[in-house]
């Protein structure tokens, strides 16, 4: 194999990463903090991606506790909930099988939307919608029968989210036989670009399961 084809594979590509999740003891609601224990790994930083977010979650048998916090920000915040997918914000994948040898999305799959600002009739309120998987064999059954708590602080360099992902929401979410989670997120910046987790935006990384990373839900 070339050196030339060799530089075009994402380096990320070639690892499948297992990342530990700490439980969480608080009662399911968006007001609440996770500390540096939760934090995730930014493996995108082996990509050359420019680091301006972090991510924490944390998980109960109810189920999944998200908090990030964007700094570095100069600019102000878009967000416009008819325009959810080019808006600042957090998306994150879950996959309740953990799935990785399939390319398209199973009813276990979801993809939520966490937006700092943007609802609300003055648009101050935070936002967090799930949306339909491009090319999935089948759409989750809990797809928008379920209400995500989330909450937002906003700063002068960025912002503070927490959101509460209630297990109803996540179809087989079942904590005593499963805890093995496929799992993604990219966090979305006018300003500042694109952070994800490990593969970055060049491959479907919104559609395709098998691009997805994995965290194992301990104790």
């Amino acid at each position: 194999m070339s050196n030339s084809i060799v530089a075009q594979i994402p380096k990320n590509l070639l690892f499948r990463y297992r990342i530990g999740c700490k439980k969480f003891d608080s009662k399911p609601s968006s007001d609440f903090e996770l500390s540096d224990e939760y934090l995730l790994p930014n493996f995108g930083a082996f990509e050359g991606q420019f680091q301006f977010a972090d991510l924490r979650v944390g998980w109960s048998e109810k189920g999944l506790f998200i908090s990030s916090e964007i700094t570095k920000k100069e600019q102000s915040l878009w967000c416009r909930e008819s325009q959810i997918l080019d808006s600042d914000g957090i998306q994150v994948w879950i996959d309740t099988r953990d799935t990785h040898n399939v390319h398209r999305a199973s009813k276990f799959c979801h993809w939520i939307a966490l937006l700092p600002v943007g609802g609300g009739i003055d648009g101050k309120k935070p936002i967090a919608s799930m949306l339909k998987i491009n090319r999935s064999k089948d759409d989750s059954p809990t797809i928008n029968r379920h209400k995500i708590d989330i909450a937002s602080k906003i700063n002068k360099t960025g912002y503070k989210i927490s959101a509460f992902i209630s297990g109803k929401a996540l179809n087989g979410w079942n904590t005593n036989d499963h805890r093995m989670l496929g799992f993604n997120f990219t966090v979305v910046d006018r300003e500042l670009g694109r952070q994800t987790l490990a593969i970055g935006p060049e491959l479907p990384i919104s559609e395709d399961p098998s691009l997805w990373q994995t965290i194992e839900l301990n104790d």
